[in-house]
């Protein structure tokens, strides 16, 4: 679908101009909203760009394990994230064993960059090589939660089930406020995947009311995470560094349901074209390294060029390396890892659905 390559895209740049123009004082040397005032405002509601990644999670996942039992759902996720991952992880610590740079250091062990690798550091509560891992570890435990949802078999009521349980559990979570528990459920992320996969259902069965309940009850409960979320950054940085109002964050998280409902309604559709495959492609990446390349590449450039054009050079750059990544480094490795199959082995229609649903 080529709208969701184009949404992902943009989570991603929002992220990008979230920490180039906001976050990353450490990077720059200076406060980035002072750099960047008129623009900080905005950029800073690019924090909520993983939230719309997460939407758009509960959508894809949904759509791709349709037909699909537990086995290949879990290899499809493991093709998809690991070696991406692996790569940037790599990158991260090549940059600083080898290099001088300070800026956003994790300061890790070889034996924690190892527990890194696996994805699960948060389990082992153990510090992100980079501060962009922690959505992942959401992501994990959305599929996790899913597997459950393939064992049994994924039907039209049964994600209508799923999804309800899980929605309580949401409520429940927020009254019971215990750690384990949190977790588990994921309260302040849980609606968005809810909400997300309440959307495919639409999308592919039509509208009812019990799936758009789902998106109604995702986006109230939106409205207060995020509120929360990014209060919790300003109180943090500081207005003055983190300029975001709170009707600015009921704005975003209003165009992102809007944007994904349309998107579910069939009423934002774009031409696949190979321009919005390489962007899409290269969304997951550009997550992964924009960070990386901000801490090599900032400090080299400031004070030779002005703000504004570092933090565009620096932005170019990163889509350009996250492109080449995805060409040459990623699309490889996951065809390597991808299962062949006979050409002579009929397909079961269980496989026909599965390659009807593969996004």
């Amino acid at each position: 679908m080529a709208e969701l390559d184009l949404l992902r895209f943009l989570a991603a740049l929002a992220v990008v101009a979230f920490h180039y123009l906001v976050a990353y004082a450490s990077v720059w040397g200076d406060r980035p909203a002072e750099l960047f005032p008129a623009l900080a405002p905005v950029a800073g509601l690019g924090i909520l760009g993983v939230e719309l990644f997460f939407i758009i999670s509960g959508f894809v996942i949904l759509m791709s394990v349709w037909g699909r039992g537990l086995g290949a759902f879990a290899r499809s996720r493991l093709i998809r994230l690991y070696p991406a991952y692996w790569l940037s992880l790599a990158a991260i610590a090549a940059l600083y064993g080898l290099t001088g740079a300070k800026a956003l250091d994790p300061k890790l062990s070889p034996g924690e960059y190892l527990v890194n690798a696996t994805m699960f550091q948060r389990l082992f509560k153990l510090t992100d090589a980079s501060g962009v891992y922690w959505s992942l570890w959401a992501e994990l435990r959305f599929y996790l939660l899913m597997s459950i949802l393939v064992i049994v078999g994924v039907t039209y009521r049964r994600v209508l089930i799923f999804a309800g349980v899980w929605l309580a559990a949401v409520i429940g979570a927020r009254i019971l406020e215990n750690g384990t528990v949190d977790e588990i459920v994921m309260p302040d992320y849980a609606p968005y995947f809810i909400a997300g996969m309440a959307l495919y259902l639409i999308h592919k069965h039509g509208s009812s009311w019990l799936p758009w309940l789902y998106v109604a009850a995702g986006y109230g409960l939106s409205i207060g995470s995020a509120l929360d979320r990014v209060q919790r950054r300003v109180d943090l940085a500081g207005f003055k560094n983190m300029p975001v109002t709170p009707v600015g964050v009921v704005i975003t998280v209003t165009l992102i349901y809007l944007a994904t409902s349309l998107v579910a309604l069939g009423l934002l559709r774009l031409k696949p074209s190979r321009t919005l495959t390489a962007l899409g492609g290269t969304t997951y990446p550009l997550y992964l390294f924009h960070s990386v390349i901000a801490v090599a590449l900032i400090p080299l450039l400031t004070g030779d060029l002005p703000p504004w054009a570092v933090a565009l050079t620096t932005t170019l750059t990163a889509i350009v390396v996250s492109y080449l990544v995805y060409s040459f480094a990623e699309r490889p490795i996951q065809r390597l890892l991808k299962p062949r199959r006979s050409p002579q082995t009929p397909s079961s229609p269980g496989v026909q659905v599965e390659k009807a649903s593969v996004p």
